[in-house]
């Protein structure tokens, strides 16, 4: 969906299966462009791109999970309510020579103090499960917003300002 606002249709979906445990003392952002690099490398397309992006909330120096369960999106949001935390998107774009180029982006998100009751109803729709930090912006969580700074296609899961160099860097016709 993303990818269609600025014109591209993939040729292929792939969700390469990786290990995705943070390394001991990593940081949000060293961890954000290592996963995206490690999911560009870890598909197969002979002469093809391969894209890759990884988007990590965190709180501090500290990693959010993706949300597996109803617990664990319910400790996400916790945290999160009333707070500014970081939303980092690592992009990682490998060309058929192996060559990979990467990009960072940083978005900063404050969610509105959110009551125990907004808490338990959001995380009954079981949109936050599977996403990082347990939320989904462009969802209903985007009613919590109170500020973002940044990129918003970022936070989503894919910064399309920053894919778009990236392909045109690579002699992609991006409109």
């Amino acid at each position: 969906m993303l990818l269609k606002q600025i014109g591209i249709t993939p040729d292929r979906i792939v969700s390469p299966d990786i290990d995705e445990t943070p390394n001991r003392d990593e940081s949000p952002r060293l961890y954000a462009v290592r996963m995206a690099r490690g999911k560009a490398q870890a598909v197969t397309f002979p002469g093809h791109l391969v894209l890759a992006a990884d988007t990590v909330v965190a709180a501090g120096r500290r990693i959010l999970p993706k949300a597996e369960t109803a617990a664990d999106a319910r400790a996400c949001m916790e945290m999160l309510s009333g707070r500014r935390h970081r939303v980092l998107t690592g992009v990682a774009l490998a060309a058929p020579d192996g060559s990979v180029r990467e990009r960072l982006v940083e978005s900063t998100v404050t969610f509105n103090r959110l009551t125990e009751e907004q808490i338990e109803r959001y995380v009954a729709t079981g949109e936050s499960i599977g996403k990082s930090g347990g939320y989904a912006i462009n969802g209903y969580a985007a009613s919590f917003i109170r500020f973002l700074s940044g990129s918003q296609s970022g936070v989503v899961g894919l910064p399309l300002f920053e894919t778009a160099q990236l392909l045109r860097g690579f002699g992609w016709q991006v409109p």
